[in-house]
């Protein structure tokens, strides 16, 4: 009975053992999670500045080279979310919020420089043909094989070296708005106050969509990966000796 037993414990399947293993290095996620709310304010600060030089009752007129676009929001909404005549505050905010933006990228940075991680994130000379093929799945467009990646696959890389350059150019469009005379060169290069102000604005208008396509893709790859954004690991399959 006992070699039976024995047997048959040795034929069945054993569950594969899981390790810990770094994903996200401790500096990655408290400067990832510091932006979150310090973006979160200055969005909702910003709307508020939008609103108080509105180009008609109904709204903020978005325009760009003269051109009237569309309007952002009625009364009721800007009533209902408490953004009406609410100018001094909203400038408040957003410039001191601004400033620990600005702190916490320049921080981001340098710790990429300096720890190598920049090499993680630039992308590659087949990250766009790589990009394509992540979107088709993620669409459900394609079933091909993805091809292999590192730390990032090249959908990742090109999105994330795109809004670090946004940030950047959010930062240089809000000191060329927050002071046009003293730093006149900053908004003579992004053609004149009024420019640099709808760059500010359409800037802001792709960090919205990148962070809705971004929680969306947190959501769907599961809660392993928003944990390991958390914790700085991930559990993964060990590898048989």
């Amino acid at each position: 009975m006992t070699t039976k037993l024995a047997n048959r414990e040795s034929t069945e399947p054993q569950p594969a053992s899981r390790v810990a293993k770094e994903k996200h290095p401790r500096p990655n996620r408290w400067m990832h999670w510091i932006n979150f709310p310090l973006l979160t304010i200055m969005i909702w600060s910003g709307i508020r500045i939008y609103w108080a030089d509105r180009a008609d009752p109904f709204g903020v007129g978005i325009g760009l080279i003269g051109w009237h676009w569309f309007d952002l929001f009625p009364d009721a909404v800007n009533e209902r979310l408490d953004l009406n005549q609410k100018l001094a505050r909203g400038m408040a905010f957003h410039f001191a919020v601004g400033w620990l933006f600005t702190i916490n990228g320049v921080a981001y940075g340098l710790y990429l420089w300096r720890s190598g991680g920049w090499r993680h994130l630039v992308p590659e000379k087949e990250s766009l043909k790589d990009a394509a093929k992540v979107t088709a799945r993620d669409l459900r467009l394609s079933k091909a094989p993805l091809p292999p990646q590192g730390r990032y696959n090249g959908a990742q890389r090109l999105s994330y070296s795109l809004i670090l350059f946004l940030g950047v150019i959010a930062i240089l469009t809000g000191l060329a708005i927050y002071r046009p005379t003293q730093l006149s060169f900053l908004t003579f290069m992004f053609g004149g106050y009024e420019m640099a102000r709808s760059i500010h604005f359409f800037v802001t208008l792709a960090f919205i969509g990148f962070f809705v396509v971004h929680v969306l893709q947190v959501f769907l790859s599961g809660f392993g990966n928003f944990w390991s954004m958390v914790v700085g690991y991930e559990l993964e399959e060990a590898e048989d000796d």
